[in-house]
């Protein structure tokens, strides 16, 4: 009996054990949608962004306001609710966007009393919220389609319908009839900073209602039926009504949409399968998805969609709107290029589209979607050619040349930035045959040197440090200098040479000049990949994703006051750097494309700097037949630094990888050490340089 008696503890240790190892396996195989939250960067000016019900591309995202609020008209510490709405454009700057259509259930009619949040959830394509008066709210979203549905206590079922309402006051004029159980018409908004405006055609149908009744000009009273529940399906279109209204038809109830969403959310995110820490799995995911929710797809299934001059045009690619290219294409556009080959084609040739029509690098007052602006368009179409994508470049010639002409050089940062463009813009001539004008705008892009040198070289004047000197936008002489990423070569020659360049890369750092808070200066940590240092930027990779630093900056701050010590990313409300806006996904890329082991070298070259990814493994899946698989060999969480890399079997002394090698599938498999490897990545460097003399 004593036998057993010991063996029966065993046993069901043994048992234990294997219930704890079910749990974990369960928490492994967890879907990408489930690791998502969706309240990451919901607080304060911490990010910008809402946990609205939103779907992959998506214009229709219905989420809650807040008072107070932030861009996104929420904050995830605000108790008090003003109701919902139907659009936000996420993590952007000029106080943000959007905000159409407000929905708000009223449980008294003769109290409007406050809805005070009890409790809530949000997980991709979904959001719920409970009130302290007995009202409940859920919602989700399908493409263009949304559907909610509020939970009464027993007395007193309403809804208000305000189609005049807009963030920051932005609603310019409504058109629209009530007909038995729907409300249809149109709202004109004003885009992002009031630079434009759009226009979206909606169709909503209202369930267990018995009367629609107009309470003010563009506002309407919705009352039940006695029914616990009132529900309500919205469409959209940029077209016209009857395509919102078809969106309606076919759209399914809240569980199927629930459904829906989550499957297209889980494909979408599937692309890229990490394994790891369960924290930097979930943030991955949490930025991921941040990553993929504009630009929004506009076109409709029969291919027409609204052009920025109003006309109704037709297309047989998916074409996309909701432009935040100034900010997004450094990092954005480079991971959709790598995970969503296809998409990013729809999409530069959705910008391509955008010329014959009137481009401005703000908008225009016929966009089909709220929209910010599009500088740096030609470097967008530039890569996107670089990596394989037809584009009509020979139609829209007429208009990159005007564009070109347009390019501003008053101030020290946009002569930097307009030489880029002209880089850009001699490749695309040149990719159509026309060597003339190729060599014309490389010239003009070389002139850089010229601004450089008057502007950035001499680093001792008292000014090099502080925000606006000379002009500048958001940023200084230090964070500007770097910026010619088309020819870092002539950069380095510009500077004394490597390791003049390298010492000046060092003093940057190591006085804190560098500012995560904003996008001039993203692109510098990586550039000791260009110097006989490149462990030097493994190293500050891992900082700036994971690790304490320091951040003497906040926009337009002067340097040191109120510094921040601490994590940049982390996976919680206030989840950035103060003032650190998300800008349509493109501070959550950067971190996705490091965290995978990738960082772009220069937008319109393509080509990647290797890194240690923060996970054991990352595989990039394009198809059940295609995929490209990054293993660490000798994984250890705190590692970070390279000490050798093999591409499909074969030792890789070279530093970084084409977009095609990746394309191509197979495996790389890195191994990291806690000391760095002084001599992996300084063999073979991929330096940019023109490829065309100055005459």
């Amino acid at each position: 009996m004593k036998k057993y008696g010991l063996c029966i503890p065993m046993v069901l240790l043994f048992f234990a054990c294997q219930q704890r190892k079910a749990k974990n396996e369960v928490d492994i195989v967890k879907s990408p949608s489930e690791q998502v939250n969706g309240f990451l960067g919901t607080s304060g000016d911490h990010g910008q962004m809402s946990p609205a019900a939103a779907s992959p591309f998506n214009m229709i995202s219905i989420g809650p306001v807040t008072h107070p609020g932030t861009h996104t008209g929420y904050d995830y510490y605000a108790k008090e609710f003003l109701g919902f709405v139907h659009t936000h454009i996420e993590g952007v700057g000029c106080r943000g966007g959007g905000g159409n259509i407000l929905v708000k259930p009223i449980g008294n009619e003769e109290v409007d009393e406050k809805l005070l949040k009890k409790h809530e959830s949000a997980k991709p394509g979904y959001y719920k919220a409970t009130f302290e008066n007995g009202i409940s709210a859920e919602m989700a979203t399908d493409h263009n389609y949304g559907v909610h549905q509020y939970h009464f206590p027993e007395s007193g079922q309403m809804l208000k319908v305000d189609l005049a309402y807009a963030f920051l006051n932005r609603f310019e004029e409504a058109q629209h009839t009530a007909v038995g159980n729907t409300i249809k018409g149109w709202v004109d908004t004003k885009t992002v900073c009031d630079r434009g405006r759009y226009r979206l055609y909606f169709y909503m149908e209202f369930d267990h209602v018995s009367t629609i009744s107009k309470s003010q000009k563009d506002s309407y009273v919705i009352y039940g039926t006695g029914n616990p529940t009132i529900g309500l399906k919205i469409g959209f279109s940029s077209v016209n009504e009857e395509f919102a209204k078809t969106r309606v038809v076919n759209g399914g109830s809240l569980s199927k949409t629930i459904e829906k969403s989550t499957l297209a959310w889980n494909a979408l995110l599937g692309h890229a399968k990490v394994e790891g820490e369960a924290d930097r799995v979930a943030l991955f995911y949490s930025l991921l998805y941040r990553g993929l929710q504009s630009p929004y797809v506009v076109s409709e299934p029969d291919g027409s969609y609204k052009a920025i001059d109003g006309t109704v045009q037709k297309s047989k690619d998916s074409v996309y709107h909701g432009w935040a290219i100034w900010d997004n294409y450094r990092e954005q556009m480079p991971l959709l290029s790598l995970l969503y080959p296809q998409k990013y084609g729809d999409i530069a040739r959705s910008i391509a589209n955008l010329y014959p029509y009137g481009k401005n690098d703000w908008s225009t007052q016929f966009e089909p979607s709220n929209s910010v602006r599009t500088e740096h368009a030609q470097v967008v179409l530039l890569d996107a050619l670089e990596k394989g994508h037809e584009l009509p470049l020979i139609k829209i010639k007429d208009s990159l040349i005007k564009e070109i002409d347009k390019l501003d050089f008053g101030s020290p940062d946009k002569a930097l930035e307009s030489s880029y463009d002209l880089w850009a813009s001699s490749k695309l001539m040149l990719s159509i045959g026309d060597t003339m004008l190729a060599n014309e705008y490389l010239n003009k892009a070389l002139d850089y040197k010229t601004y450089w040198e008057k502007d950035f070289s001499d680093m001792a004047w008292p000014d090099v440090d502080r925000m606006g000197a000379r002009g500048l936008y958001q940023g200084t002489l230090w964070q500007y200098r770097w910026f010619v990423p088309f020819d870092i070569e002539g950069l380095q020659s510009l500077d004394g040479g490597e390791s003049a360049f390298r010492k000046q890369l060092d003093q940057f750092f190591e006085e804190n000049n560098y500012n995560h808070a904003n996008q001039p200066d993203l692109q510098v940590p990586g550039l000791y990949n260009a110097t006989k240092e490149p462990w030097k930027s493994q190293k500050l990779y891992r900082e700036l994703m994971l690790d304490t630093v320091v951040q003497a900056y906040f926009n337009n701050n002067s340097k040191g006051i109120d510094p921040y010590i601490g994590r940049i990313y982390n996976n919680r409300p206030r989840a950035y750097l103060k003032t650190m806006d998300d800008d349509m996904g493109t501070m959550s890329s950067w971190f996705v494309l490091r965290a995978m082991g990738f960082s772009a070298v220069n937008v319109g070259e393509p080509v990647y700097y290797v890194t240690a990814p923060i996970f054991k493994e990352v595989e990039l899946n394009w198809s059940s037949q295609k995929s490209f698989k990054i293993q660490v060999s000798n994984y250890h969480k705190d590692h970070f630094y390279i000490k050798s890399v093999q591409l499909n079997g074969k030792p890789l002394l070279r530093n970084w990888l084409t977009h095609q090698e990746i394309m191509n599938g197979g495996e790389l498999i890195v191994e990291t050490d806690s000391v760095p490897n002084l001599n992996w990545g300084t063999e073979n460097q991929f330096l940019t340089k023109v490829s065309i003399e100055k005459d």
